[in-house]
């Protein structure tokens, strides 16, 4: 017989566990440099960090493994992965094709409403980066990153950038955070929304890709800046 809430009580057990909210937090801090590469997460000290059962936590760090932000280590736990800048540009020279492709289609496809909010999300950004504030920049930056999956209805190619994007984006958000690369950043974005508004889908994928060689040239340079030059 089920049970009072009309399922098996070791299902509604494991789906107490699964809380978006903890995994989101932990994600945007790994995302944000506040873990560092191959630091240890407790399960512990998360759970009360975030006021969330072991098991929550738990079940947070299985996912964002799966998203390969996370190692499991067997009998250890679990630590944030560390990406290499050289893992990072393979990774984008992926989503050129993957983020051309959601852009064009966007671009052939988009609404009269839409547009406009996409302008309008253009001029925030310049006025962002025009104000110094480099954070709300980063957070615009994810926000049309995730608008352009969304619009371009092609779920095989969102399901595939949301896991790209965010083994990459802890790359990105260094870089955003950089003053001189945002301002070369912002106009590359604002090419971008022109395409995608103009709708010409040829040239919001050649925007894309324009982008993204650029991050990847961005990257090598902060490597070698850092730590020596980055093997291609």
């Amino acid at each position: 017989m089920s049970s009072a809430s009309g399922g098996h009580p070791a299902a509604a057990e494991a789906a107490a566990t699964v809380d978006p909210r903890v995994t989101d937090i932990i994600r945007d801090s790994i995302i944000r440099g506040e873990y560092a590469p191959n630091q240890r997460l407790v399960e512990a000290d998360l759970s009360a960090a975030f006021s969330a059962s072991r098991a929550t936590v738990r079940t947070a760090l299985l996912e964002l493994a799966g998203e390969g932000l996370v190692e499991r280590l067997p009998n250890r736990g679990s630590r944030v992965r560390a990406i290499s800048v050289d893992e990072a540009i393979e990774i984008l020279e992926v989503r050129m094709g993957v983020e051309g492709l959601c852009a064009a289609k966007t671009a052939a496809s988009i609404s009269d409403e839409d547009a406009a909010a996409l302008e309008g999300l253009r001029a925030r950004m310049i006025e962002a980066v025009a104000e110094g504030d480099l954070v709300e920049y980063s957070r615009l930056n994810l926000y049309l990153d995730v608008r352009i999956r969304e619009l371009s209805r092609h779920a095989t190619a969102s399901d595939v950038l949301a896991r790209l994007h965010a083994q990459s984006v802890r790359h990105q958000f260094k870089l955003s955070s950089r003053p001189q690369r945002a301002k070369v950043s912002v106009l590359e974005h604002a090419a971008i929304i022109d395409a995608v508004v103009a709708r010409d889908p040829d040239a919001a994928e050649r925007a894309v890709r324009n982008h993204l060689f650029s991050v990847i040239d961005a990257l090598r340079e902060v490597s070698s800046a850092e730590s020596g030059p980055v093997n291609a």
